[in-house]
């Protein structure tokens, strides 16, 4: 693919020399690697509202495998956060079913993932302060969290889908999540007590809000217009295209991913067509419609600026 990494991948040491790669591993030389100081390990307890017996889970759950480069790679959060992605889902799935009683699984379904799904949970990391915790040394990850931070203003609630935070918040969570859940003995109830208030507001049927993809298809088959979205050179251009009755309606460029370029390619006609629809339906206005306006094209650069 053209253009930068993709984000998720973003956070791992890119200048590293070929070499250098290679004898990172059980080869590299152990080496000095500072300890989590313990008035960080006790900010991060008084954020989470919950003290750990042990205290070594809170180091381990905010620490990113680049933290180790260039020395031997030691224990990081994947564990905790497997662990933690697994208890979260149950647990939000016995909230969403307890909450709504009659709502098919469908709805249900978002209304889960809406709440535990990647950008979510890092809001709370950004919004807890958590992110401030994190151990790593990658290059290019405090920059994308800025980005994130500034971006997701916009979107008060969540941006169904406009939005690419880094995978690493998101972990983060998850895995003191994780961490909480073990150093309590599998304590489901002591886990919810302490994500209910993180992630407080949770996600309601009222604040969910709908994916642009699918809004799209909705609003064309209600207004009986044909919606094709051209996504085969996003490998060659990175550019999504929104074609309303074969006409260019919007269209989103995104090195990144070619699912959030086209995401915001559809946000950008579903905007248009409404305020289309606004308009009085004179001659001019319905042209207008048709004609690939330089508004909606979005434009994002490999950084995502």
């Amino acid at each position: 693919m053209d253009g930068a990494p993709p984000a998720d991948h973003a956070d791992e040491p890119s200048t590293t020399p070929h070499a250098a790669r290679e004898q990172h591993g059980q080869d590299a030389p152990p080496g000095f690697v500072p300890r989590m100081r313990p008035e960080d390990v006790a900010a991060v307890e008084a954020v989470l509202g919950y003290e750990f017996s042990d205290k070594s889970l809170v180091e381990q759950a905010l620490t990113h495998g680049s933290f180790y480069y260039p020395y031997r790679p030691g224990e990081t959060y994947e564990r905790l956060e497997y662990l933690g992605d697994g208890v979260l889902t149950c647990l939000m799935s016995r909230e969403v079913f307890r909450t709504y009683r009659t709502l098919p699984p469908g709805p249900l379904t978002r209304l889960r993932a809406a709440n535990v799904d990647k950008e979510k949970l890092s809001r709370v990391a950004v919004v807890r302060g958590l992110h401030r915790f994190l151990r790593h040394k990658a290059p290019q990850l405090d920059g994308q969290i800025d980005v994130f931070i500034e971006e997701m203003c916009k979107y008060p609630v969540h941006s169904n889908g406009l939005l690419d935070p880094p995978k690493v918040l998101s972990d983060i969570v998850e895995s003191l999540i994780g961490a909480i859940y073990f150093d309590s003995n599998f304590n489901q109830e002591e886990v919810w007590r302490v994500f209910r208030n993180l992630a407080d507001p949770l996600i309601s049927l009222e604040t969910l809000g709908k994916h642009p993809v699918s809004e799209l298809f909705e609003f064309c088959q209600k207004t009986r217009r044909g919606v094709k979205i051209v996504k085969d050179e996003w490998d060659k251009n990175l550019k999504v295209e929104v074609l309303i009755d074969g006409e260019l309606v919007g269209s989103a460029t995104y090195a990144q991913k070619k699912e959030i370029a086209q995401n915001r390619a559809a946000k950008a006609a579903l905007d248009k067509l409404k305020e289309t629809l606004r308009q009085p339906r004179t001659e001019s206005a319905l042209v207008e419609v048709s004609q690939p306006l330089d508004e909606l094209y979005l434009s994002e650069t490999a950084n995502f600026h």
